[in-house]
């Protein structure tokens, strides 16, 4: 049987995910790194890594919320 978008974890969700999103996502939510450590480490704005995390968060919401 094929789990409901709110019965799949995290990991299953990021990995849905653009490469960039879910890279992205993962330093941010998960090793707990700021979107300025982000930016300066990938060497991009700081706004285009808020940028990526909020439509990656709202991609994630998105897939849980469906029905």
């Amino acid at each position: 049987m094929s789990q409901s978008p709110a019965e799949r974890t995290l990991a299953q969700l990021l990995a849905e995910l653009p490469e960039e999103e879910s890279f992205i996502l993962t330093l941010h939510y998960i090793k707990g790194r700021t979107s300025a450590e982000i930016a300066a480490a990938l060497g991009v704005p700081d706004r285009a890594v808020e940028s990526v995390i909020a439509r990656g968060k709202s991609r994630i919401l998105e897939a849980i919320t469906k029905n």
